[in-house]
């Protein structure tokens, strides 16, 4: 598989397998250490979590299943979140949910993350959301204390705008190598917010998360869902591929902002169907097919 460069000393694997509901597959730690090398192995080496993910058990998860082969490490790049502060029985004081990018907890949170994974440092951290309350100082600080302690390669976030990345980049010293957004054909949201065209202009690849649209490109439950199907069919047949999730995944890598889909399953075979999808050459007339489709509009 091919590989995609964020930054000097960082490189992903093209497709990445999002850990987000890791806890519903109800695996065994073998059962995952074995997953895990089968996706490596298909050359998707880069692992997507949080540490809210599962209720905040998602880390411990991988973690216990790379205790397993040590070897291992050294052969991935783990990617986490910090930032939600969820209502939950880990944490009985908190009564409602919020955000918090205070040093002390942005440091706190890579800690427990490192203590989750069984590791010595992650290789991207993300914040999760914008808050209405955040100080990009302290951030920057928290941050730099990060990065010089070895804890920390490389910083992101997820789901900004692009005047909230600017904001927080000029305070970080352009540390800031991707913004991880919800991008499939089902939702042109960053299309129409310049987001996409920010990415193009800064040369920064995102990461997209949810590129299956949580399951209403597969299973529609709308009149746009619907829409988005047939046409996805239509081209699935036109390039002789037997799956339409595939076909999504080619058009999210065909975009010149060099999208990063993050697929977010327990099963093999679809991380293998989204490798594969690599090897599509969809035209772009049919990747605007697809395009009015979710719009419900041919182009003005």
């Amino acid at each position: 598989m091919t590989r995609i460069t964020l930054a000097k000393d960082l490189e992903f694997s093209r497709i990445v397998h999002g850990h987000w509901r890791l806890a519903d597959w109800n695996i065994t730690s073998q059962e995952l250490l074995t997953l895990t090398k089968q996706a490596v192995e298909l050359g998707v080496t880069t692992f997507d979590h949080a540490d809210i993910y599962g209720n905040y058990r998602c880390e411990k998860l991988f973690g216990d299943a790379l205790a397993l082969d040590s070897s291992l490490r050294g052969k991935i790049e783990i990617v986490t979140k910090c930032g939600i502060k969820l209502v939950s029985e880990k944490f009985p004081d908190r009564k409602l949910k919020t955000y918090d990018y205070s040093f002390g907890h942005i440091v706190a949170s890579v800690d427990h993350s490192l203590e989750n994974f069984r590791t010595d440092r992650i290789d991207l951290l993300l914040l999760h959301r914008p808050a209405p309350f955040f100080d990009p100082k302290e951030v920057a600080e928290a941050f730099l204390h990060l990065k010089n302690a070895g804890k920390v390669l490389n910083f992101g976030v997820s789901n900004f705008n692009p005047a909230q990345f600017e904001m927080l980049n000029r305070y970080t010293g352009a540390m800031l190598v991707t913004n991880q957004v919800e991008i499939s054909p089902y939702c042109l949201e960053h299309f129409e917010n310049g987001n996409i065209d920010y990415f193009v202009k800064e040369k920064l690849k995102p990461m997209a998360w949810s590129p299956l649209a949580g399951g209403r490109l597969i299973n529609p439950r709308d009149e746009k869902g619907e829409r988005l199907m047939r046409v996805l069919w239509e081209v699935a047949r036109e390039l002789q591929t037997e799956t339409v999730d595939k076909v999504v995944y080619s058009w999210l890598l065909k975009h010149p902002a060099k999208i990063i889909p993050v697929v977010g399953t327990g099963r093999i075979e679809r991380i293998r169907s989204a490798s594969e999808a690599l090897d599509l050459d969809m035209s772009m007339e049919q990747w605007y097919r697809i395009y009015n489709a979710s719009t419900g509009n041919d182009l003005p």
